[in-house]
């Protein structure tokens, strides 16, 4: 037990202490995405395209873990009742 505190106060402490900025750049993105729309080129449409990518991989993973999840704890519950 005293091991695993160990470790937890250890992960907290280590991820207090390192602090890394993020050079967030949304709102270059979105200039740039608004001129180049503006403009008359596509860029705007690649840049959603490439963020609704981005936002739907998670979602499709955890929903496949999800189903191989329900369907592996499916085939151990039929397979205890039909032997009963």
């Amino acid at each position: 037990m005293k091991k695993i505190a160990f470790v937890f106060i250890f992960t907290v402490l280590s991820s207090i202490a390192i602090n890394n900025t993020a050079s967030a750049q949304c709102a270059m993105c979105t200039v740039s995405a608004e001129q180049s729309v503006k403009n008359g080129n596509t860029q705007g449409k690649g840049l959603n395209s490439g963020i609704l990518y981005l936002l739907a991989i998670p979602y499709l993973l955890i929903s496949g873990m999800g189903v191989l999840w329900y369907l592996k704890y499916r085939k151990k519950s039929t397979g205890y009742a039909g032997n009963i």
